[in-house]
Formats: C-alpha cells, structure tokens, sequence
C-alpha cells in the first residue's frame, strides 16, 4: 500500500545542505531526536490544558510539518555522519511513540469528541509500529509499510488539527474520521506482519 514515507528520499535531499551545517556545529542525531520528542511533549501538554482554546491545535499541523523535517535530519545526521549508535536506535522508536501519544490524545479532551476512539487509535498505532520494529526479529527489516504509518497519521492529524482549529470540523466528522484512522492503522498491522513474513521467507 503507498504511504506518505515514500516521499522521504526527496524530502531527505532538500535537507542535506542544513545537514551537513548542523553537522559542523556538532550537532548530535540524538540531540535532534530529544529536542523533537520534548516539543512534542509540551505542545500537548499546553494542548490539554488549554483545549478550551481551539484555535492552538492549528499548531499541530505546523509542528508537524517541522517535526517530519526533525526525524529526517536525525536519521540523516545518524548515517551519513558515522553517529549511529544503539542508544540513538531505542531513542528514534521510542521518542515517537512518545511524541505522537503526547500530540494525538489532546483530541479526546475536545466536546464531542470521543475518548475512546482517540485511545483506540494511540494504542494501534503503538502496536503498528512494534510490528514494524520486530521485522528484523523475524529475519526481515524494519517495516514501514502503510497506509497508515508515521508520516500518515502526522498528516491526518494534521488535517484534523487544521479543522478543529478553524471550526470546519464538527465533533461527528472527528468521530467518524478517527474510525477511519484507527481501521486504517489495524490494516497497516496486518500488512506489515504479512510483508515482514513474505520477505524473511
């Protein structure tokens, strides 16, 4: 299934030169990482005390946007400038599940919205990625395979920030397209089982 990832090799080659400049001011990959996973912490956390305030969720869309170019820059500093490392390998996995937790469940505190859907579809993606990440457990590599991988579910929650914030989006729309993430995120666990499999085999 396609999914936004593909589009990385480009949006890698727009990066390179602010790469390499951060590189020679000894910038670390897992400093990237950190920084991005902290944002992503108090922006919801000032997104879930301040969810009265709709209008702030149209930074989630533009924290987006950066964060993509944030986890492009770390995974760039890390392997074309010799800073991979096993400490960087758990930060980059896990500083995202952190952040997209951080960033997604402010959306439940919305009137309207419902708590459990917005739940249902942290914890799928939390079990989607794992499946991701035990492809090489299972002799295949690490699976990013869609529709609803990172990138995705960056990009429509960014839609639904952008919505919330401008008032386009009524509670039952958000309702109804948070099934449609969750449903997509249950099939990107299946697909990335069943191709991790084709491909050990």
């Amino acid at each position: 299934m396609p999914s936004i990832y593909q589009l990385k090799p480009r949006f890698q080659a727009l990066l390179r030169p602010g790469v390499e400049r951060l590189h020679a001011r000894g910038v670390t990959a897992n400093q990237v990482t950190l920084g991005a996973a902290l944002v992503s912490l108090l922006l919801g956390l000032l997104l879930a005390w301040l969810n009265h305030l709709t209008w702030l969720f149209i930074l989630i869309p533009l924290w987006m946007l950066l964060r993509m170019a944030f986890n492009a820059v770390d995974g760039m500093l890390a392997r074309e400038f010799g800073q991979q490392s096993r400490l960087g390998a758990y930060l980059n996995e896990l500083c995202d599940l952190v952040a997209d937790a951080a960033l997604y469940l402010p959306f439940a505190l919305l009137p309207g919205v419902s708590p459990t859907l917005v739940v249902l579809v942290v914890i799928a993606a939390i079990i989607s990625e794992y499946a991701g990440v035990m492809g090489p457990l299972a002799g295949a590599s690490r699976r990013y395979d869609g529709p609803m991988g990172k990138s995705d579910r960056a990009f429509a929650f960014g839609v639904l920030g952008t919505g919330v914030a401008f008032g386009l989006l009524p509670s039952s729309w958000i309702n109804g397209l948070l099934l449609v993430i969750f449903a997509l995120s249950l099939y990107t666990l299946y697909n990335r089982v069943r191709q991790g499999l084709a491909e050990a085999h």
